[in-house]
């Protein structure tokens, strides 16, 4: 064999070792990796995943009723949806998203805009308390990004009847006027807590794991009894009609408990739909003003 053979050979061989250099140095370097990931450093990985799938949902609880003394409703909670969405994950380009704005009856650009300058937050409303059939035509859009949330809203069956009695809440469920205010510490419950997983689009699967068990709010039962608060309501509405009054009062109690069994003022307003009305409306004038007793203090004198 010539010398020109044996240098080939030999540059040949040197090849060899190096490429197998190279692939034994890779083997090893992705067995450590795996080592690195499976045993020395397991919960990595486990928590970037948990930090972008799972999630801490809070579970709405429903505020307590308020009933007359027969246990007939004046204030209920209903469930219903509010449509939010995660700035981080929604694409703000897509041609859903003016479908979506029709849907809930919003400007898309001003949606397009409050999304683009919340770009730092995870989660903020479109719009609180939808209709069912709304929540439905937003599901079914299925937006990468958007989803619906559960709460109650509250709703007042005897409406202008019991209004000054029972008052009412705000988008958050928290008392404003009437009973609903005085009462709301016992009304209110105390949202749950549950670990949900998500899908890639944002939505999610599953019953979830309770961290934290919902507590609802407490009934409270009333004096009043409902068929002699809609015969008082009817009564005064047509003498303050009939004498062009400004406004009236008119209370029923009961002479042996002393307990309230009708009180209505006029005017009243209807606590389901409170848009224009002023404050002024809000007052419960039989409980707040005052009047001088006149001819009620002369069997004393």
């Amino acid at each position: 064999m010539s010398r020109k053979s044996k240098a080939v050979n030999s540059v040949g061989v040197w090849r060899i070792n190096v490429v197998r250099l190279v692939f034994l140095s890779l083997v090893l370097g992705l067995g450590w990796r795996l080592t690195d990931i499976q045993v020395l450093n397991p919960d990595f990985l486990r928590n970037q995943g948990d930090a972008r799938h799972v999630r801490k949902v809070p579970v709405a609880a429903h505020r307590g009723m308020i009933l007359d003394r027969h246990g007939e409703p004046l204030a209920i909670s209903t469930p219903v949806h509010s449509v939010w969405v995660n700035p981080q994950e929604i694409n703000v380009d897509s041609v859903k998203l003016p479908k979506l704005a029709k849907v809930l009856h919003l400007n898309a650009k001003k949606i397009k805009n409050k999304i683009n300058s919340n770009q730092n937050r995870e989660f903020i409303y479109l719009k609180r308390r939808v209709a069912p059939e709304t929540a439905n035509k937003v599901k079914q859009l299925n937006i990468a990004g958007v989803a619906l949330q559960r709460e109650y809203k509250r709703f007042y069956p005897t409406g202008e009847v019991t209004a000054h009695i029972v008052g009412f809440t705000n988008v958050d469920d928290i008392g404003q006027e009437g009973l609903e205010l005085t009462h709301d510490a016992v009304l209110t419950g105390v949202p749950g807590l549950k670990r949900m997983i998500r899908d890639s689009r944002g939505n999610y699967v599953g019953g979830g794991e309770q961290l934290k068990e919902t507590k609802h709010g407490q009934n409270i039962s009333l004096s009043i009894d409902l068929r002699l608060q809609y015969l008082t309501y009817q009564a005064l509405k047509a003498s303050v009609q009939k004498y062009k009054a400004r406004s009236g009062s008119a209370v029923i109690l009961d002479i042996k408990t002393g307990e309230v069994l009708a009180m209505v003022n006029q005017p009243s307003f209807n606590p389901n739909s409170r848009r224009g009305l002023r404050n002024s409306e809000y007052r419960n004038r039989a409980v707040t003003d005052l009047f001088e007793p006149g001819s009620t203090v002369k069997p004393f004198t």
